[in-house]
Parts: C-alpha cells; structure tokens; sequence
C-alpha cells in the first residue's frame, strides 16, 4: 500500500503528481473477474490508427508468427502465471484459454494492463505516455488506472531513468519509457553507473529490480540519424542489466511480462517498425516466456544464422531466396547451395546472451553468420563471434561472418542501404557456405 508518508509519495514530487493513500489490492480471483474488462479497454483504447509509413510487408506473410490460437498457446518455453489453478494436463491447461488478434504495441499495452492490475506498486511513466505514446503502447492506461500511476514526466531522460531507479529501489515497480532508444543516451550514466550496479554495491542487501526501462528501437525505414539507432552493443559492458529485444506479439508479452518480473533491472527495447506490421493470435491470460533462452525458429544442419528483432524477417527472407531463388537470382545462386539446411536462431535476450544454445548449434554446422542492425564496429556481433570462436573454434569450417548495418550515420533518403536486407544476407551465407 502506499501510505502518506510512501517513499512513492515522496520521489512523486519530481513529477508533480500527488498519490492516493490506498490503492486497491486485485488478487487472482478479483483478476479474473475483471479480464473481460481489461480486454475490452484495451481493444477500445488501442483501436488501430492510420497507417504509419515504413511497414515492413515481408512481416504479414512469416511462417513464425503465431496466425492460430492453438500455435500461440503451444508457443515455447510459455509459462502461465495462474497454471497452479488448472489441472496438470497440458491440454486442458490450454484448453481454457483465449487469445486475440493484436500488434505489436497492442500487445505491450495488454502486458501493462496485467501489471497495473496485479501490482498496485506498479507506475508507468515516461514522456507522453499519459496520452498513449507515440506508439500508442499506453493507450487508455491513465484513464483506466488513474494518473497518478500512469503519467507524463518533463522531457528528461537522465531523470526519467533516475526516477525510475529511486522508485524501485524502495521496492516498487516501475516502468519507465524512453520515446527513441536514439534519446536514451543523456541517461547512460544512470543505467550503467547507477540502475548496473545498484545490487553489487549495496553488497546483495539492497535491489532495484523492479525497474524496467522500455524504448523503441532499430530503423523504421525513414526514421534518419535520430530516430532509426540500435544502440544495445552499447550497455554490452553494463553486468547487472539485462536487454531483451523481441521480434513479434506473443514474444513481446511473454519477454515483457518476465522482464517486470524479473529480479534485474531490465532494459526492454522493441523494434518500432514492428509495432503495426507484425500481427498475431496472442493468449489474453497472464504468461511469460523465459529471458536468456534463444529459441531455434527453424533447424539446419549446414550453417547458423543468429539474429534478433527485426532482422528475423530478413533472414527469413534470405533463406527463402536460397532455397527457391525468383528468375532474376537464379544465374547468381549456384544449384549446389539451394539444398543447404540453415538453422536460424532468434537470440531475444542481448543481455546475458544464450550461449550454450548458440555454441551447441555452431559444432553442429561449423558456420555461423550473425545478422544485426547496429554498425558492425563494436556491435553485439562482435562479442558473440569472439566467444563463438573461443568455444569451437577447431569445428569451424570457415570465419564467423557478421552482417550488419554501415558504420555511418543513417541519412534519411539512403536509410534502407543501411540496413542488412535478404539479398546482403543471401550474400553472406553462401559465401560462407562455399568458403
């Protein structure tokens, strides 16, 4: 509960907001009973805008996202918050359960709405998030929980992540937005010099993991130098965060839902141009999936294509070309390859990363090629083609390749040059399949 003297109440001053002296407690059963309700404002709050520009078509026809109710039940790795409830079968588990037709950013907005109702310390916050965000992910929360738990801060991301650390470290959670993931460097310092090593300094006595800071990333199509960045190789260095990076509807829930829940602070950054154009059959119940678990979308036997966001499409993409390349391809993709098996491996969390997963499959393939949209200098794909090499270094049969974005600026009218499409990662993976 948050009294009158909260340390809530107290830290609430840095955004001018005043706090209730009782919040209601919503246990399982109350919960349930007001699911229907949560859904219904969530499809009436976070009803589709107009189009946004810069949709990525190849998304709607993808083989990995969940179009049936049965797939996104059965999803991997799935965990229902309420399971001690239902019998042990796994399929009357599943059974009993809905699920809706949402984006991306709707998707988010029903994964907070669970928070909110679940955990009366809960606070989302962040800058224009009172009037739904530039994505819409918080559509109707402030109206539906109250603004004094749903609210705009000033234009300040050194402060919204200082804020964010305060609140948590009193032991409630909080949420906090950053509008770009091209702003969140003004709060650098914050994340790494002070939400990093919070736990370690205070000697494990003291925590802040309630702390969970979202923001959209990676490019949009037409975003330019400030609004299209992917700046996760940046926190590599940070030990004692996490960062998770999700490619669909369901992953996005599931991964969102376990880093609020998590006991690290969690940096939880979503590919804005996925935020509309990838749709799926997502469950309404409370569920996660596991952090620091890469999952193998499809299996192969000849090459290893790691990747996560976005560039999951890409890649997807890319395989397809290989196997059945369009007339204009086929002189260039040599008969020998399009029997090649790719293993393609969704890395989700950046932070710590999965690495027996992808050393398992790399002594498997002996190759491995890392798609990411961050510059190549410096990027994650560095790291992970250092610690590859370490770990199965005599089964390689030929050098680790990375794929990435240039190592500029991305100029608005050549933006799309900048990112790593199928036909560069075609390239890349027969030219390491023929090494």
């Amino acid at each position: 509960m948050f009294t009158q003297a909260s340390p809530l109440r107290r830290l609430s001053s840095f955004v001018g907001i005043s706090v209730h002296s009782s919040l209601p407690q919503i246990d399982r059963l109350q919960f349930s009973r007001v699911r229907c309700r949560r859904w219904q404002t969530t499809t009436s709050a976070a009803a589709e805008p107009p189009p946004a520009g810069g949709h990525l078509s190849s998304v709607a026809s993808s083989q990995f996202l969940c179009t049936t109710r049965d797939s996104a039940l059965r999803t991997p790795g799935i965990t229902w918050a309420d399971e001690d409830t239902h019998p042990s079968s796994p399929q009357n588990v599943i059974g009993g359960r809905e699920t809706r037709k949402m984006n991306m950013y709707q998707a988010i907005r029903d994964a907070l709405s669970i928070v909110l109702a679940k955990d009366d310390t809960a606070v989302v916050f962040g800058e224009d998030v009172a009037f739904g965000g530039v994505f819409r992910c918080t559509m109707g929360l402030a109206e539906e929980f109250g603004r004094e738990r749903v609210f705009n801060t000033p234009l300040t991301e050194q402060g919204i992540a200082g804020f964010g650390i305060g609140l948590a470290s009193m032991g409630h959670t909080a949420i906090a937005e950053i509008q770009f993931a091209d702003y969140i460097f003004p709060a650098f310092d914050q994340i790494v010099n002070e939400a990093a090593k919070y736990h370690y300094r205070a000697g494990g006595q003291f925590s802040i993991g309630g702390l969970t800071i979202r923001t959209p990333t990676m490019a949009v199509g037409h975003g330019g130098l400030y609004h299209s960045q992917s700046p996760e190789g940046f926190f590599l260095g940070a030990s004692g965060i996490k960062i998770v990076i999700p490619r669909s509807p369901v992953q996005c829930k599931g991964l969102l839902l376990a880093s609020i829940r998590d006991p690290n602070p969690v940096l939880f950054m979503e590919p804005k141009i996925l935020y509309r154009s990838a749709v799926e059959q997502v469950p309404i119940d409370d569920f996660k999936l596991p952090l620091s678990r890469a999952e193998t979308l499809l299996p192969g036997s000849d090459l290893t294509l790691l990747t996560w966001g976005t560039p999951v499409y890409h890649c997807e993409s890319a395989i397809s070309l290989l196997r059945s390349p369009p007339p204009a391809l086929e002189p260039l993709v040599p008969p020998s390859l399009r029997s090649a098996t790719v293993e393609l491996i969704d890395l989700r969390t950046i932070l710590p990363w999965d690495v027996e997963t992808v050393v398992e499959s790399v002594k498997r393939t002996r190759r491995l090629v890392i798609v990411h949209e961050a510059g190549m200098t410096g990027g994650v794909g560095a790291e992970i083609a250092a610690e590859v090499q370490k770990r199965a270094f005599l089964r390689l049969e030929a050098p680790i390749r990375r794929i990435t974005g240039w190592d500029v600026p991305a100029a608005l009218q050549y933006e799309k040059f900048n990112m790593p499409d199928p036909i560069r990662i075609l390239d890349g993976i027969m030219e390491t399949l023929t090494y």
